[in-house]
């Protein structure tokens, strides 16, 4: 890799790191030359093994889980250079009048305290300037019927970015967050399966949904010392999803 965005003497940690955006994120911060921490619930122990880095098992709803997550990388690394906030959950299909309290509970308790926890106990970490960024979602730019407890989740996250920005920007440490589309991984394959990614493609005006890849370049952007200017951002990486209704989908519509 050339040395536009180049992380070497970089420690990263990526939060769901085991699947989909997390471990393409992790795979690439790991080429551009960072020392990568893959945190999941799932076993990663492959995964670090692969990039020459570290797996620590970690519940991000779990406030101490990711306190200790911090702490062991502080430890054995000395400083944190980079956050990613990618982990990640939906649940609960349903209109807003019949969602359930649990449903907003464990989504939030991942979705939005999860971000929250990262940034709180990896700031003290980052003595020379850091980046931090938080995964929403498209989700978290517009409403989406039947989603009422991942989108609320994933708007909150777009408020915390913003507000941690402003509060660590005199401390050299940026905070951005991005919100993909709908992008193919094992998670939206088992939402959905196949007829539900065909049909969430259409919505797209460049008439595909994304790869884990395309995100996590984006991603490994924000991260390095290239986007240093960049702060309290959130960039959009659907398509043009959230641009508006894409040519072949309103030419579609009924007259």
């Amino acid at each position: 890799m050339s040395d536009f965005f180049n992380l070497v003497g970089k420690v990263a940690i990526v939060t769901g790191g085991t699947s989909g955006i997390g471990t393409s994120t992790a795979e690439r911060l790991a080429k551009a030359g960072a020392k990568v921490v893959i945190a999941g619930r799932k076993n990663g122990e492959d995964i670090a093994a692969q990039i020459g880095g570290l797996f620590i098992k970690t519940d991000v709803s779990d406030e101490a889980s990711v306190q200790q997550l911090i702490q062991t990388t502080a430890e054995q690394f000395g400083k944190i250079d980079i956050l990613v906030n990618c982990a990640g959950v939906n649940r609960g299909y349903n209109t807003l009048m019949e969602s359930e309290k649990d449903d907003f509970d464990f989504n939030y308790k991942v979705n939005t305290l999860g971000v929250v926890y990262g940034i709180k106990h990896a700031v003290p970490h980052m003595k020379d300037g850091g980046s931090i960024v938080n995964v929403s979602s498209a989700a978290g730019v517009q409403g989406v019927p039947y989603l009422a407890p991942y989108v609320g989740s994933k708007w909150a996250v777009l408020g915390i970015t913003r507000t941690a920005a402003l509060e660590l920007g005199s401390q050299n440490i940026r905070v951005n967050a991005i919100c993909p589309t709908s992008v193919d991984t094992p998670m939206a394959r088992a939402e959905g399966g196949e007829p539900q990614l065909r049909m969430e493609e259409k919505a797209v005006p460049l008439g595909r949904i994304a790869q884990p890849e395309e995100v996590a370049s984006v991603i490994h952007f924000l991260s390095s010392d290239d986007a240093g200017f960049v702060n309290g951002q959130t960039l959009a990486v659907d398509g043009g999803f959230t641009a508006g209704m894409s040519i072949d989908a309103y030419n579609n519509l009924a007259v």
